[in-house]
């Protein structure tokens, strides 16, 4: 039986998977585009099982359903490319947010170690967006899950730069990965805002690639705590 593991290593919040990483690891058991959304906070050092009903999924810890998820076609365009240069240098001239609410995500979290995670540093760069850079490491190239978990958090800079509206957490990622980076290759990630419904905020986010190739391209449903 197909299953699901999520390292404490690839955590979000301190006791829960992040988001994008997750969903890229239950997007591998679908073919194509896929639509994940996430009913639970991705528990930890679990083994999650995966149920299939035809095409759609579930993945399970226990009786409790964690995610869901689907083939579906993505029909977003993304913004144009951003120079890496650009992402690069208003990425650093971005300090450390002490405030972070989750500063050991693996994404975007700033207490992480380099190396040991993405430490994405999304910053605003007009048009409201905000880019990151990220240059892949021997161990993070080649793998679509990191894909995903690149198109996670720039979404919710994307959509609150300074968290001022309070805590947002994904609820939902659809995404299509053309392609994995290679090691050392120059890679921005864009985020920009799609909209909003009460407490639910829309996000799109694209990962470029050298020469501007899209390597991923995803829409997020953000859920804004209360």
């Amino acid at each position: 039986m197909a299953s699901v593991w999520i390292e404490r290593r690839y955590r979000g919040p301190d006791d829960s998977g992040n988001g994008g990483y997750t969903c890229g690891l239950v997007a591998a058991h679908v073919d194509g585009d896929a639509e994940v959304t996430l009913r639970l906070p991705p528990p930890l050092e679990t083994e999650l099982r995966v149920e299939r009903d035809g095409d759609e999924l579930r993945v399970l810890g226990g009786d409790r359903v964690v995610a869901e998820a689907r083939p579906a076609a993505l029909e977003l365009k993304p913004p144009e490319p951003v120079v890496f240069e650009l992402a690069a240098e208003r990425s650093a001239a971005a300090a450390d947010d002490p405030e972070h609410p989750f500063p050991h995500c693996f994404v975007c979290g700033p207490a992480r170690e380099p190396g040991d995670a993405l430490r994405l540093r999304p910053a605003p760069i007009g048009g409201g967006r905000v880019a990151a850079v990220w240059l892949p490491t021997g161990e993070q190239a080649g793998r679509p899950e990191l894909v995903w978990a690149a198109l996670d958090c720039p979404g919710a800079f994307a959509i609150d730069p300074h968290f001022d509206r309070g805590v947002s957490v994904l609820g939902r990622l659809h995404a299509r990965v053309a392609d994995t980076p290679a090691v050392g290759e120059p890679c921005v990630v864009v985020g920009w805002p799609l909209g909003e419904d009460g407490r639910k905020r829309y996000a799109g986010t694209v990962l470029f690639g050298d020469r501007d190739r899209v390597l991923g391209l995803g829409r997020a449903t953000w859920i804004l705590l209360r």
